[in-house]
């Protein structure tokens, strides 16, 4: 008897217990411009509550920094206790205890006890964590008994440390579990996953999926471009959402980690037909191999779980890249507001002598995944002629813009208050594809339908400066070319990413500013 279609209940889907959580990180709006209607269980499945997600990399690469500072407190610790009041201080000591700290991690990475599977507290991990430990200070004596330093060591301070360092470390541990079961209860730690392929194949990838223990992947749904007579309305419990056009919208309208092709290799113009639809999304593409007859060496596969899959498509700036450029955006940020503070100041004066209205004009324009973001600028324009939608791109000599204005949108001073948006709302970066008003055209035609994969420039968060704009690809659009040229340009940025990149770009802006001639 085939298992019913329920999207909130179900063994492979999200959990009954995050439906139920309240909304803290709700999806992005729609763009204005966006017509594809949902079916109603893609609608209810796009409604469902889920929280911002933890990369469970990023969470490992922080346990091995925590875990490794305790050891070093926790011999610090007994050394100021035990050692210091009687023999001084001794930098053999300080030596001991960072091999001590170094070896730790070397331990716990064999024992395999940095996987988010350990994290949530499986009796062995307590047990393996006690043997590396033990190993490491098995290592550390044997090592003093060679070098005939043993003697120069105290056994209270050595044995005080060993019995300490596992209490605290075990304690640590068991913080961590509560706080990572509570982190998967709510999903961050979970891989929305959507499948590809709603026959025999994605059915067989669903139950196979579901059937891994610890698994942080949770299907949410299956797609596929077939009629309902050749393909199933539910797979082993998940509902059948729609079609590929159907998973663009639900990609904005929803958080989407992970999509799996559960399609046979043999398929490929099929497969090559979903791709060029799909890249432009800000996910983990995956071809699932657990059906293919022709098999590839073991390493040509990457594993979910046991499923071997084939890495089509990665989503640009993941796990601990994000977190170098967050800390690259509001370092850099923070200085150049306060750098540059004077300046903003002057020209909001120079602003407000020139014409009336406000200094600053807020525009609606797509960000990351094609949400809608509103970004801060200077006003150039008088103010009862502002255009927030940008439906006319202001060309020279435009009547609209104030002498003022002519100015700072020449140098690109009227960009400055976006460091607001860096710094304060997170919504744009320093370095990106600059962001687009919503209405904005290239020789009359909207931009994504000027530019074939226009969107996949969303894939991450938009900038103040690019390496287009420091290429000359800024200012007015006029014709397809340079919006072609442009996006191009945003394309090499992605693939290229880097944070010595995002150095010279911003390095290069000001050149690029002086030599413009496309900005009016």
């Amino acid at each position: 008897m085939p298992e019913p279609c329920n999207i909130f209940e179900s063994p492979t889907t999200v959990s009954a217990a995050m439906s139920a959580l309240p909304r803290t990180d709700p999806s992005p709006p729609l763009a204005p411009d966006a017509t594809a209607a949902l079916s109603a269980a893609a609608l209810k499945a796009a409604a469902q509550s889920y929280e911002s997600a933890y990369s469970p990399i990023v969470l490992a690469g922080l346990v091995r920094v925590v875990e490794a500072l305790l050891v070093v407190v926790v011999g610090f610790a007994v050394y100021l206790a035990y050692v210091l009041p009687v023999n001084g201080f001794a930098w053999r000591y300080v030596g001991a205890i960072a091999g001590i700290a170094v070896l730790s991690m070397l331990a716990f990475q064999a024992a395999d006890i940095y996987q988010v599977q350990a994290f949530r507290g499986h009796e062995k991990q307590y047990m393996r964590l006690a043997s590396a430990w033990s190993v490491v200070f098995l290592i550390a004596i044997g090592a003093s008994f060679f070098a005939k330093t043993g003697e120069l060591f105290s056994r209270a301070w050595l044995g005080s440390f060993y019995v300490l360092g596992l209490f605290t470390l075990t304690g640590f541990r068991r913080a961590l579990f509560l706080l990572v079961r509570r982190w998967t209860r709510e999903g961050r730690l979970d891989r929305r996953t959507v499948i590809v392929g709603a026959d025999g194949n994605g059915i067989s990838l669903v139950r196979s999926l579901a059937a891994q223990n610890d698994s942080d992947v949770r299907v949410i749904g299956v797609f596929d471009d077939r009629g309902d007579d050749r393909s199933a309305a539910c797979c082993n419990g998940v509902p059948k959402l729609g079609t590929v056009d159907d998973l663009l919208e639900f990609a904005r309208r929803t958080r989407v980690d992970l999509v799996i092709f559960a399609l046979p290799i043999s398929a490929e113009s099929r497969i090559l037909q979903m791709l060029k639809k799909l890249w432009v999304l800000p996910v983990d593409i995956r071809l699932s191999a657990h059906t293919n007859k022709l098999r590839f060496r073991p390493r040509s596969y990457s594993y979910i779980g046991a499923v071997p899959v084939l890495a089509i498509f990665d989503k640009p700036i993941a796990d601990w890249d994000v977190v170098m450029k967050w800390l690259f955006d509001k370092i850099v940020g923070t200085l150049a507001l306060v750098c540059l503070s004077p300046i903003m100041l002057a020209v909001a004066a120079a602003i407000k002598l020139d014409s009336r209205g406000p200094v600053l004009f807020k525009q609606k324009r797509y960000g990351f995944n094609n949400e809608m973001i509103e970004i801060y600028k200077f006003r150039s324009m008088y103010a009862d002629q502002a255009d927030a939608g940008a439906k006319k791109l202001v060309t020279r000599d435009d009547p609209r813009v104030t002498p003022v204005g002519r100015f700072i949108r020449k140098t690109s001073l009227d960009e400055l208050p976006q460091l607001f948006n860096v710094v304060f709302l997170g919504n744009l970066s320093l370095v990106g594809p600059r962001p687009h008003a919503v209405h904005a055209k290239a020789a009359n035609r909207l931009y994504d339908d000027a530019v074939d994969g226009y969107f996949a420039r969303h894939r991450v968060k938009p900038g103040i400066t690019g390496w287009a704009q420091i290429h000359g690809w800024r200012g007015e659009t006029d014709n397809q070319e340079k919006i072609q040229r442009r996006v191009e340009h945003d394309l090499y940025y992605i693939e290229n990413w880097s944070i010595p990149l995002d150095l010279y770009i911003l390095a290069q802006t000001p050149f690029a500013l002086i030599r413009s001639e496309n900005a009016y």
